[in-house]
């Protein structure tokens, strides 16, 4: 996730910003009439500069993997070249040099997702994700000029006073956990602050949207285990996040959470209809949750193919601002992570360009396009500390719930689990001595 907060550039004397902008369709060329490096408008003789608004806001943008990165990570590893060729798509290409005006302001928050393919999920998805998240906190270390690692809402705050990108560390896929609440502990005590749920599979206690076509898990979600998850995640403090998740999974964490949750990654399933995008009725709840739903630039979730523009990523910030609410809408590009983006947000160094169409629609403010930017998440992110300080006062303490090994007995686990191996040997009839 990256951020920046905003602020609009100085206007013209007297011009009031709602009026400038309903006059604006002597210059609503869009962005395709842009140049590449001009983010300014001109309005009844005043200027606005998205570049600058995005400048003073930190700019929540989830969420940059680090997994298809690891072999460039396991190459600066050997080597200790410069870490720009890990650290994010978004330093690479939008913050120096390719866009002249565009500096590192533009992206000042950044979730760096830890993600392990659903193949490791009973083999070694555990110890690959520590390996993600500890390459991410040397990167942090290796250069404090740029990064720092922030763990509250308020290390975000403090990142951007002082200049720096805000790296933030996120686990994508509730595989990682190896089933073991302890293992998402000691993923908060290292700095993780969001989890995903799923990724593209089930775990013995979570269902994906991946398989929601499979007849069989048509009626499942969260099973007692995984409501253990989401409850332990609202004690420590991390955010739950429902990108991935199949329905059922998504209404049972809504029911369970105590805290507002995000989907870090999706858009409006009525725009583009995939079970990775967010259905009306689901937005519905995520208001009345007080949660976010930060729209993905992948174009297959945007258009539902490869042609995504700009102008279709408006349509979705506009259309779950419609049903959802101002509050509730963030962005959540998945640059890194994503194949196919859209024309005019190639990356980063485009949102200026975003901002900038937005500014021409005079039912966008000022506080909403902050909101949009930067605050809705931080306002979340708040709202998970207190609702984990609020347990702590309640003297809630850590669970203790654990899978049954034996539901695990039909499944890959069956390989490789000592625990299931244990509670069979345990089930086993003994022998008879002839």
């Amino acid at each position: 996730m990256s951020g920046c907060m905003l602020q609009l550039a100085q206007r013209a004397p007297g011009s009031p910003r709602s009026a400038a902008l309903t006059s604006m369709t002597c210059v609503r060329q869009s962005w395709r009439s842009l140049s590449r490096t001009s983010s300014v408008r001109s309005v009844n003789g005043g200027r606005y500069d998205a570049s600058k608004l995005i400048a003073a806001t930190e700019l929540e943008d989830s969420a940059s993997d680090a997994s298809p990165n690891r072999k460039a990570a396991k190459h600066w590893r050997s080597t200790g070249r410069s870490a720009t060729t890990v650290i994010s798509h978004d330093r690479r290409r939008g913050a120096d040099k390719a866009s002249p005006g565009v500096d590192r302001r533009l992206v000042t928050v950044r979730f760096w997702a830890a993600y392990v393919p659903c193949e490791s999920q009973w083999l070694d998805a555990v110890p690959m994700s520590v390996e993600q998240i500890d390459v991410v906190r040397r990167l942090v270390d290796k250069y404090p000029h740029y990064l720092s690692l922030a763990t509250s809402a308020q290390d975000i705050v403090e990142a951007h006073r002082r200049g720096r990108i805000a790296s933030l560390l996120g686990v994508e896929g509730g595989h990682s956990l190896g089933s073991r609440l302890a293992v998402l502990r000691t993923f908060y005590q290292s700095g993780v602050r969001y989890l995903t749920l799923t990724h593209t599979c089930d775990t013995p206690w979570a269902t994906s949207s991946a398989t929601e076509g499979d007849g069989e898990h048509v009626a499942r979600g969260l099973n007692d285990f995984g409501k253990a998850v989401v409850h332990e995640m609202n004690r420590l403090g991390m955010i739950v996040d429902l990108s991935h998740t199949s329905r059922q999974t998504t209404m049972d964490a809504l029911r369970a959470s105590r805290a507002p949750v995000i989907f870090s990654h999706s858009s409006a399933q009525a725009l583009c209809n995939t079970s990775r995008n967010v259905p009306d009725d689901v937005l519905k709840k995520v208001t009345r949750n007080g949660g976010l739903v930060m729209v993905n630039f992948y174009s297959e979730f945007i258009s539902c193919d490869h042609n995504a523009t700009l102008l279709d990523v408006v349509a979705h910030l506009n259309y779950i601002r419609a049903v959802a609410g101002i509050d509730h809408v963030g962005l959540g590009a998945g640059y890194d992570g994503i194949n196919w983006t859209p024309r005019g947000l190639e990356d980063v160094s485009m949102y200026p360009h975003l901002f900038a169409e937005l500014l021409m629609d005079a039912s966008w403010t000022e506080m909403d396009l902050k909101k949009l930017a930067g605050l809705n998440f931080l306002r979340v992110f708040r709202q998970v500390e207190e609702v984990s300080r609020q347990m702590t006062a309640e003297q809630v303490t850590a669970s203790e719930e654990r899978v049954d090994p034996r539901q695990l007995l039909f499944s890959s686990a069956a390989r490789c689990s000592y625990d299931l191996t244990e509670a069979l040997s345990k089930r086993a009839p003994k022998s008879t001595e002839l």
